[in-house]
């Protein structure tokens, strides 16, 4: 009578047992250790050519730093100059209408903070 509690039975078993029998099968013939050392060694050329690469890549992204570094603070004070410019002319460059509350509000008023201060009883 088989045993329920037997370790063949169980499915994880069964599966170890299978890998263990592809360990022990030996390569075939006698390249298959050639094969082996072949494969690790391909295996070892292709790390150090993608680190090498890696590092190249780095040491190109660290070498362009101070000319991306160069185009945003021109670009920076581009926009600076533009919104002085704006805020100097003495009208908004760029009026959308908002509604809020049932009211019109310009962007400008609500970006900035726009409050009324109510005058009521439940306040106090």
């Amino acid at each position: 009578m088989l045993d329920p509690n037997d370790p063949r039975r169980n499915a994880a078993w069964q599966a170890a047992q299978q890998w263990r029998a592809r360990t022990r099968q030996t390569p075939g013939g006698p390249l298959g250790g050639l094969k082996l050392i072949f494969t690790w060694l391909l295996f070892g050329l292709l790390l150090i050519v993608g680190t090498l690469l890696g590092l190249f890549f780095l040491l190109i992204g660290w070498a362009m730093l101070p000319f991306v570094r160069h185009r945003m603070k021109k670009r920076l004070e581009q926009m600076r100059a533009e919104q002085a410019r704006d805020a100097g002319s003495g009208y908004y460059y760029r009026e959308e209408t908002v509604y809020r509350d049932g009211r019109r509000h310009s962007e400008h008023e609500l970006l900035e903070g726009d409050y009324q201060v109510r005058d009521d009883e439940r306040g106090r």
